[in-house]
């Protein structure tokens, strides 16, 4: 039977341990190292954009992070209008000991039921982003209803999906 995980919020008590989660190196060049994703957080609370970075854990130990955001600071002129002012998941991994136990999957049903509390206000959509070679990624979205918006996609970047709330 499989264990069931939580999130957590990170604090300066955890956050040095989620800078340790690494994922396989077959996966490096799709995953943000969880050090520059928190710097990418604290970079969009100094903007005034919400982000809710948290961290995986089975028990009391950190399998994972992940990072939720709403109305990205990142997003320039020119990008879909569908995409502003909604929430993202914006960074997710589990650590390369704890892959394929489901254990992404949870954390990613966990995002969306935290993302429906509407802590940012009230929204209608949720996207993620994805590079279009990375299938793993594409099928997780998938599985949870997520649509691919080719509108929103540039060459050489990373290929949008959108999910109704």
């Amino acid at each position: 039977m499989q264990q069931k995980i939580h999130l957590e919020k990170v604090t300066k008590e955890n956050a040095y341990r989620l800078t340790l989660l690494k994922v396989n190196k077959e996966q490096k060049e799709y995953v943000a190292e969880n050090k520059w994703s928190l710097v990418n957080a604290y970079l969009a609370t100094v903007e005034g954009k919400p982000v809710y970075p948290f961290g995986i854990y089975l028990g009391k130990k950190p399998i994972g992070f992940e990072m939720i955001g709403y109305d990205a600071y990142f997003l320039e002129d020119g990008d879909p209008d569908i995409l502003k002012g909604t929430y993202f998941i914006w960074r997710m991994m589990i650590d390369r000991k704890y892959q394929g136990k489901g254990y992404g999957k949870q954390a990613f049903q966990l995002a969306l039921d935290f993302i429906r509390t509407f802590p940012a206000g009230k929204s209608d959509l949720c996207w993620v982003s994805y590079e279009p070679e990375n299938v793993v990624a594409k099928n997780l979205y998938a599985s949870f209803g997520f649509e691919e918006y080719p509108q929103g996609y540039k060459e050489g970047e990373e290929m949008p999906a959108i999910l109704k709330l």
